[in-house]
């Protein structure tokens, strides 16, 4: 899947559309998108 951020500065990631992703390629993304390990889990688990 891309994914597109829709305001500046328009951000593009690939993202592999499976049910689960290898750890390093999701600290890839994680690290391309430019968050740091602790803010993408912020973010995902909300605490």
């Amino acid at each position: 899947m891309i994914l597109r951020q829709n305001h500046e500065p328009y951000r593009r990631i690939t993202v592999p559309n499976h049910k689960e992703l290898a750890k390093g390629t999701l600290l890839g993304i994680i690290k391309e998108v430019g968050l740091s390990r602790d803010e993408f889990f912020k973010l995902y688990y909300g605490k």
